[in-house]
């Protein structure tokens, strides 16, 4: 594959990743159309939730590891000797 050939792949894979003006414009109208005007609301106050739950989670994960991290080592069991 040439140097041309894989630039107009990628430029290709590209715009079909993003969408433009006229495609959000659709992709509104779609969400308008299926959870009308009053649900949006709701729909975004859950999300943001969710959101908010998410990031907390992650954060409490953080500050564990972090502990973990900062804690002194537990000396090693001494070995017993068997009689």
């Amino acid at each position: 594959m040439s140097f041309k050939t894989g630039y107009i792949m990628a430029n290709q894979l590209f715009l079909l990743s993003m969408p433009g003006g006229s495609e959000w414009i659709l992709i509104v109208i779609a969400v308008l159309v299926l959870f009308g005007g009053r649900k949006i609301p709701e729909f975004m106050k859950g999300l943001g939730r969710g959101m908010r739950e998410f990031n907390d989670a992650k954060n409490n994960v953080k500050q564990e590891f972090e502990n973990g991290m900062n804690e002194p080592p537990k000396p090693a069991p001494s070995p017993e000797t068997k009689n």
